[in-house]
């Protein structure tokens, strides 16, 4: 005798509701790993239960089965555990690369290399940046020459005897 047609909806008690999660999920959880086994398919689940708790089964790697998923339905790679593409890290190297070559030009310009590039708007600006630049080292060096100083006349004084 089989059994009766189960009327779907919310069940109301808490207690029953929970008993018959348990058992669902358990069966749930059977049957995706029988049709991995049987059917040698690629099979990954994952649930959660209504207090938050997760529950999963993997037939193979679940990241993996994860970005499977992603790519077949054209979904962005990264997520929010740290998963990174090959295509994110190629992005993030040539965002590099620009950042070097920007830097290594501006030294070259501060260098007075390769200034063929630059307008009279930059050409101004590069000479104000060198302009600071040049009184921020001759205000280091005064700095240094007087401390110097300082410590050589109180040299002279300490070996002057009183």
């Amino acid at each position: 005798m089989g059994r009766g047609k189960v009327e779907l909806k919310r069940i109301e008690n808490p207690s029953s509701r929970q008993a018959t999660f348990s058992k669902r999920r358990n069966g749930l959880l059977k049957k995706a790993f029988e049709l991995s086994i049987l059917c040698d398919a690629e099979v990954a689940l994952l649930v959660f239960s209504p207090s938050g708790k997760a529950f999963q089964f993997s037939s193979h790697e679940m990241d993996r089965t994860i970005a499977r998923y992603k790519s077949e339905v054209g979904l962005s790679q990264s997520n929010s555990q740290g998963f990174r593409t090959m295509e994110d890290w190629r992005t993030e190297m040539e965002d590099m690369k620009r950042t070097i070559e920007t830097l290594e030009a501006k030294q070259k310009h501060f260098a007075g290399e390769d200034l063929t590039m630059l307008g009279m708007k930059e050409l101004k600006q590069l000479e104000r940046q060198l302009r600071t630049g040049v009184e921020r080292v001759r205000s280091k060096m005064r700095r240094i020459l007087s401390q110097h100083i300082n410590f050589l006349k109180k040299r002279v004084r300490d070996s002057i005897p009183n």
